[in-house]
């Protein structure tokens, strides 16, 4: 039986030499019920255990991946504004950057959103981005619309989709191709319906799909995958894509997505980001206080992409 192999680090370093707890999954998603305790270095893992698992991941690696690469120009530039508004979180640096990232509440119950009280405003940006390994998910949010504030002069750079065209033409998606969508995108919903896509939508805040039944599907039946980079704010990133199958090709997507890291996702079967890239700073900012969401965002910004090649 094929398997697929997850390591599951919990957010937190781990040495070479550990104790690996291994839980493994079928191909249809089953949690199969063997639990391995392996001591060993990290490259004898894949070398031993490759006859039975059919792909490794990492969970949790991404976050520190954005971390590491984003670490020296964070230690350099200070935080300006940190706007936390109820649809999405914007950060400005001092050096001319703004970032965007979905406001990502999980299970709020009191007034208090954070678990302490710290002004990021006019620090160093590093002490913002240490946040990404956080296990609160809006602290995460903070920090990844860091990530994009400081990528933000090399996104302005990247190539413009604003109507989606490029990434419709590049992944075939038309008449009966068969998407697969991690998070419910409504315009891109109503265009795949017009074109006639076989759609299988997994949103867990609107009630849609079920994750084992989904999971299946990406694995032997979807041949292009949108994920929401709302994935990466509830480390479920790499738990979606350790179940693609080996043809899937996959697209990060929102204003969240950071595309200007792709390094970070060298060991993900990703194939393009798609991002957004605030042109009006002020605007831009006002709309998340008041509460504003994507349509109205994109008023005020463009929308661009990385392709990371098949």
């Amino acid at each position: 039986m094929d398997r697929i192999l997850v390591l599951s680090l919990h957010g937190k370093p781990v040495p070479f030499t550990t104790n690996w707890w291994i839980k493994t999954w079928d191909r249809s998603g089953k949690p199969l019920s063997d639990k391995i305790a392996i001591q060993e270095q990290f490259v004898l893992i894949g070398q031993q255990l490759s006859a039975r698992a059919s792909r490794i991941f990492v969970i949790m690696d991404l976050n520190a991946k954005l971390y590491n690469l984003n670490l020296a120009h964070a230690q350099n530039v200070n935080i300006e504004i940190l706007s936390l508004g109820l649809g999405y979180t914007a950060v400005t640096t001092s050096d001319g950057g703004i970032g965007l990232s979905y406001t990502y509440f999980e299970n709020k119950r009191s007034c208090m959103a954070l678990n302490r009280h710290m002004d990021y405003e006019g620090q160093t940006a590093d002490q913002l981005l240490e946040k990404i390994k956080s296990d609160n998910p809006v602290e995460r949010s903070m920090a990844l619309a860091l990530i994009n504030a400081l990528n933000y002069k090399e996104a302005l750079n990247l190539p413009v989709d604003e109507n989606n065209k490029i990434m419709f033409d590049k992944f075939n998606i038309g008449q009966d191709r068969r998407v697969a969508m991690v998070g419910y995108f409504p315009p891109l919903v109503r265009i795949f319906e017009e074109k006639g896509v076989v759609l299988e939508i997994l949103d867990s805040s609107r009630g849609l799909g079920i994750k084992e039944e989904f999971y299946s599907k990406l694995n032997n039946w979807a041949q292009v995958l949108l994920l929401t980079s709302t994935s990466v704010l509830n480390n479920s990133t790499e738990e979606i894509l350790a179940h693609a199958g080996q043809n899937l090709k996959s697209i990060m997507l929102g204003p969240s997505t950071p595309p200007l890291v792709a390094e970070a996702f060298n060991h993900l079967p990703v194939h393009m980001l798609a991002g957004t890239v605030p042109l009006d700073k002020e605007k831009s900012l006002k709309a998340i206080r008041h509460g504003m969401g994507t349509p109205v965002l994109h008023k005020f910004s463009r929308k661009v992409f990385m392709d990371l090649g098949f």
